[in-house]
């Protein structure tokens, strides 16, 4: 198995072999190109790790090569081969973004170890920015799950404010998947290379979220022994999603909203601002202009903050994506447990797509979870869902016939049918004796 790809550039046919015979017995698997323009070419089919370029080519300079090596391809490393003498060449390549610098002659005993360095941290750049790439395509709006016209215009709206440098208010229930939508805006963004940061400000109290917010000085407070980072400065260049904006202090508030106007902010016990290049995303699941009413949420920062709503519909508004959201979670969770299940009965689905989902699509994804844990047949059925299930949602009665008995003999049916005809653990459910339920039986004619 190869130890990875190299390049070597120069125009010195004798000298690639040479070098390229003692690379290839190491492990290597070794390309060769005697100029620049050919070179260029097998990079575009070929994926490499490691360059060796002679600084003197036939059609340019191995130096300034490295700069457009570097440029085109980051995760790369280059190490320029330098003649005798002539280590300014090296000197400027290695500004240029080389790895390294090579002597020819004189640096032999080199050339392995300095090889295999420049090998360990590219293979190390590839594997980070395939993971990258991986973790970036999962928050892409192709990866939002959904064919209902609801999630289809929530998208649409989305994709054309992503391209935009505009802070976005996503309103919608808890669950419902704002920081998806956030995520997605970002990565859709010119700022996507930069950093995204995401702050729940409900899970701070006022002094905490201030702190992890703005950062302070060493000596701010008893416990601030240096100075910190805030969550604003982290996200310098990139894009802070703020979630639960409504539940921020409305001091706070105000500190907030110098950072929306001047995109700058003091930490907590300096006199010095901070200058941050920054995209704001918030979100709530309060109707903020009744907090503004309530004197909870400053107006001022309501309106910059939505600047461009996005309003997220409640997975009870796209039951139509409810089986094709089960079935994700479903083939997420199926493998991590050890189970092989492929499906879900029309039963099953059926019960989900009644269900009044106050969690929204958090909550699916739990239910999913815990019918995947309980289930061992090849297929989800209703008795692996939880006992409310059962029950509930607007199939559950018949509105024909809404008198007691009616509605008490249908759901000993029901429990009787969840039970699989046992009496005695229908009684058990019902908390009734069993004599009870066999008169229950008896007296409706069940």
């Amino acid at each position: 198995m190869s130890k990875g790809q190299i390049l070597i550039i120069d125009d010195e046919e004798q000298l690639r072999k040479l070098l390229g015979r003692l690379l290839s017995l190491e492990g290597y698997t070794i390309l060769e190109a005697g100029n620049i323009k050919a070179a260029a070419k097998l990079l575009e089919k070929e994926e490499v790790q490691v360059i060796l370029s002679d600084v003197k080519l036939p059609d340019g300079n191995g130096v300034q090569f490295t700069s457009e090596l570097k440029r085109l391809y980051p995760e790369t490393e280059v190490i320029v081969l330098t003649a005798y003498g002539n280590i300014a060449d090296g000197v400027q390549a290695i500004k240029n973004g080389a790895f390294d610098y090579l002597t020819k002659g004189d640096d032999n005993n080199r050339i392995l170890p300095l090889v295999s360095k420049a090998m360990d941290k590219a293979q190390l750049q590839f594997r980070i920015r395939s993971l990258e790439n991986k973790i970036g395509s999962k928050y892409d709006f192709g990866n939002i799950i959904g064919q209902s016209k609801e999630i289809k215009d929530a998208i649409a709206v989305a994709e054309k404010v992503a391209a935009t440098d505009v802070t976005v208010l996503l309103l919608g229930e808890t669950g419902s998947g704002k920081e998806v939508f956030a995520q997605a805006i970002h990565r859709a963004s010119s700022r996507r290379s930069q950093p995204f940061v995401a702050v729940n400000c409900s899970a701070f109290g006022r002094e905490i979220l201030e702190s992890e917010l703005f950062g302070h000085k060493a000596g701010a407070f008893t416990s601030a022994i240096k100075d910190k980072k805030g969550f604003l400065e982290e996200a310098h260049n990139g894009t802070i999603f703020l979630d639960e904006i409504g539940e921020m202090a409305i001091e706070l508030q105000a500190k907030l909203l110098r950072v929306l106007e001047t995109q700058e902010f003091y930490k907590v016990g300096d006199s010095k601002p901070i200058k941050v290049n920054i995209r704001i995303i918030a979100a709530t699941n309060r109707e903020l202009e009744k907090e503004i009413e309530a004197g909870h949420f400053r107006a001022d920062l309501y309106y910059r903050l939505s600047a461009f709503q996005i309003t997220l519909p409640s997975l009870n508004e796209r039951s139509k994506d409810i089986p094709m959201l089960a079935l994700f979670f479903l083939q997420q969770f199926a493998p991590k447990n050890g189970k092989k299940i492929t499906g879900m009965s029309e039963a099953f689905s059926k019960a989900l797509q009644q269900h009044n989902w106050k969690g929204n699509i958090r909550e699916l994804r739990n239910v999913i979870e815990r019918a995947v844990i309980l289930s061992d047949a090849p297929e989800l059925d209703t008795s692996s869902l939880p006992f409310e299930f059962q029950f509930a949602g607007p199939a559950s009665v018949n509105h024909s016939s809404l008198t007691l008995a009616d509605v008490e003999k249908q759901h000993i049916i029901r429990v009787l049918q969840f039970a699989k005809g046992n009496k005695t653990k229908a009684a058990e459910m019902m908390q009734i004796g069993l004599t009870t339920l066999y008169n229950k039986i008896k007296e409706y004619n069940i």
